[in-house]
């Protein structure tokens, strides 16, 4: 009798994964179809099936991040973002490895511009993989967009408009600046140059190395410093239209290569 019950035990399991996988793929099927809603559902079903399928869970939190929009209020779109960080979070707590629920997480934190949680799990991310260009690049926009405000403001109190020549000229209030942002836009600096090292035609990056070197000058000690600085920034520019047009020379050059062989 006991025998029986195990193996009518082990037969049901067997039953569930299957349709636990056949809903992966009702989902997956539905997901490329941009039916998030329907996918949800599927997945949902999947997980319920056989909670210790991590793929099924992935693609369920996956399917909850591309309903959420950056920046929507709304209950309903706030709830897609809590969603897929819980299933992240619960694939996470079975393979604390898991480079693509960290990197979701991070996405989701950078999105919400909640930059403390974004920078502690991009940091995560390039724990994991040390040459993730992506997450050093996101390093290096967070300090800058943080900073932009603080000197904006600056400016307007002491009436200069954002094309007048830096450094800021209130010392006080710049060496106080200083002190807390310079550390931040240097850590910068250094997270976009982490990034081209992992990619030297990574435009992104090296659009940001200029724009935190340039707003940096604001926090240097006078005229001279900040012109060279400028001139540090205006090569990167320079840098940066280079590398897109040979980016998209490549790009031309693949796509005219794939269709000869598709002809």
């Amino acid at each position: 009798m006991g025998a029986a019950l195990i193996a009518l035990a082990t037969l049901t399991s067997g039953c569930q994964k299957l349709r636990a996988r056949d809903n992966l793929n009702r989902g997956v099927q539905a997901f490329k179809a941009t039916k998030y809603a329907d996918a949800v559902e599927y997945f949902k079903k999947a997980v319920d099936l056989d909670p210790e399928f991590p793929t099924a869970r992935l693609y369920l939190a996956t399917a909850y991040m591309s309903q959420y929009i950056p920046g929507a209020e709304s209950p309903e779109n706030k709830q897609y973002a809590l969603s897929a960080m819980d299933q992240f979070n619960k694939v996470l707590a079975v393979n604390p490895k898991d480079l693509l629920a960290t990197q979701s997480i991070a996405n989701i934190y950078f999105q919400q511009k909640d930059w403390d949680k974004a920078e502690e799990w991009n940091r995560k991310v390039v724990a994991l993989d040390p040459n993730n260009k992506e997450a050093y690049y996101t390093l290096g926009v967070i300090p800058w967009t943080r900073f932009l405000i603080v000197d904006r403001q600056a400016r307007t109190d002491m009436k200069m408009k954002p094309e007048d020549p830096g450094p800021l000229k209130d010392k006080k209030v710049r060496e106080e600046l200083k002190e807390k942002w310079m550390p931040q836009l240097d850590a910068g600096i250094k997270a976009e140059q982490a990034a081209l090292n992992a990619d030297p035609d990574y435009e992104n990056a090296m659009a940001y190395m200029n724009l935190l070197i340039r707003y940096r000058a604001d926090l240097l000690e006078n005229s001279e410093e900040y012109k060279k600085a400028v001139e540090e920034a205006d090569n990167w520019v320079q840098k940066t239209l280079a590398t897109q047009k040979k980016n998209a020379e490549k790009k031309a050059a693949a796509a005219a290569a794939g269709a000869k062989t598709t002809q």
